[in-house]
């Protein structure tokens, strides 16, 4: 029974640490930081905030698309060109507060052949006051 026990256990690692191999391969995606706080911002306040990563992998990196929740949301700019194993680049993402007021919490999702598509969301937050009117 305890030659069984140790069988299974050792087969169980070694499945493990296969699938962990295999996941590793190919594109990676990195990003130096995942989530960003803007802070207080008045309403109507238009604001960026630029997510680096780095291609981890061992295959070129292809960003085919970055989708926003809401029009509010814009991707300003990535890279077009294949990402090499261990380059770098950016995406920029806009913010326009207009119209929006209290807590805001978007999600930006990153299209790609990166082998962990599945972590490939990056995030802000802000809180939008409303614009005090000056006195006149």
């Amino acid at each position: 029974m305890k030659k069984y026990l140790v069988l299974v256990v050792m087969l169980g690692l070694a499945v493990g640490a296969f699938a962990q191999s295999a996941k590793a391969s190919g594109p990676v995606i990195a990003f130096e930081k995942k989530t960003h706080d803007f802070g207080q911002i008045v309403q109507g306040d238009k604001v960026e905030q630029v997510f680096k990563f780095t291609n981890t992998g061992n295959e070129p990196l292809i960003i085919t698309n970055v989708q926003v929740t809401c029009g509010c949301t814009t991707p300003k700019g990535w890279p077009r060109d294949p990402i090499q194993p261990g380059g770098k680049g950016e995406i920029t993402i806009a913010f326009n507060s207009a119209g929006k007021i209290g807590r805001q919490d978007k999600v930006v999702t990153i299209v790609s052949n990166a082998s962990n598509s599945d972590d490939a969301k990056i995030s802000f937050t802000t809180q939008v006051v409303e614009k005090k009117e000056q006195p006149q």
